[in-house]
């Protein structure tokens, strides 16, 4: 339980675009700009996609004096997901503003592009979004790795062994069903494939 709760913490579905910039930054002719600049986008990312929605989110369940899994019933992520939502926008706008390579926004977009389908479907049935994170890490490093031509295979092996684990979490915590799981993941894929359009 204690691993599963500590799995759960550390891949927060928030962390989705800056892992999508590490391994972009790594991988790509992106590598090459300033370690100084890397930085910077790197801080505003995380500033708007980790740290603001995670404190408004904290601040919110404390003032309706949730717990944590009340936060995690169906009927009540929907202010949860408008903060995060919001955040993302705001990232984009300012990365926008600053002239940001577009494959850099492009990560933040997909990522918001997925909380927005997560958004639709939990109207209806509840999904996971950690597996929705994991799943459009997985989407976005095989877009990128045809788009930039590398082998993605020790990337890949890293991130789907880390949505099993995730995955399992998610359930042995009894959040999730392992078909929300499975959505969630499936759901992720297919929006971080969308790095070939946006």
């Amino acid at each position: 339980m204690i691993t599963a709760r500590v799995f759960s913490m550390v891949f927060t579905p928030f962390y989705l675009p800056l892992v999508g910039l590490i391994i972009l930054f790594t991988i790509s002719y992106l590598n090459l700009l300033p370690f100084s600049y890397k930085c910077m986008v790197i801080a505003i990312v995380y500033s708007f996609t980790i740290l603001v929605p995670t404190l408004l989110i904290y601040i919110f369940r404390r003032s309706m004096k949730w717990s944590l899994s009340d936060l995690g019933k169906r009927e009540r992520r929907l202010i949860p997901y408008a903060i995060s939502i919001i955040s993302y926008y705001v990232c984009i706008r300012i990365m926008h503003s600053m002239h940001v390579p577009h494959f850099m926004g492009s990560i933040v977009i997909v990522a918001l592009i997925i909380q927005n389908a997560c958004v639709v479907i939990n109207v209806w049935w509840k999904i996971s979004t950690h597996t929705a994170a994991i799943g459009g890490v997985t989407g976005a490093l095989l877009a990128f790795s045809d788009i930039f031509g590398f082998d993605p295979i020790l990337w890949l092996c890293v991130v789907i062994l880390l949505a099993g684990i995730l995955g399992t979490s998610r359930m042995v915590l009894r959040v999730h069903s392992l078909s929300q799981v499975v959505v969630g993941y499936i759901v992720g894929c297919l929006g971080g494939l969308l790095v070939y359009w946006v």
